[in-house]
């Protein structure tokens, strides 16, 4: 993998070497802090209980979803049926 070579003055330096993790390099704490995430840092965020409820709400989410482009489908058809009827 390619490297980048960065100049940090001190105060960033020492900043960026407190939020450094234990066993964590330096380009891993500049990803983390950047946002980046992996799958197993969001590991054990939520509970069984709030991923079954966030499971649910996104079913019901789609659920809504498709029932809503179903009824908008079905509106165009009949727009564009009486349309050709004329």
């Amino acid at each position: 993998m390619a490297t980048k070579t960065i100049s940090l003055d001190e105060e960033a330096y020492e900043r960026l070497k407190a939020q450094k993790k234990e066993g964590e390099s330096f380009s891993e704490t500049v990803k983390r802090l950047a946002g980046e995430r992996s799958w197993n840092e969001v590991v054990g965020i939520l509970s069984e209980e709030e991923a079954s409820d966030l499971e649910s709400a996104i079913e019901e989410g789609r659920t809504r979803s498709k029932e809503r482009s179903n009824r908008l489908r079905a509106e165009l058809d009949e727009v564009v049926g009486n349309e050709k009827s004329e």
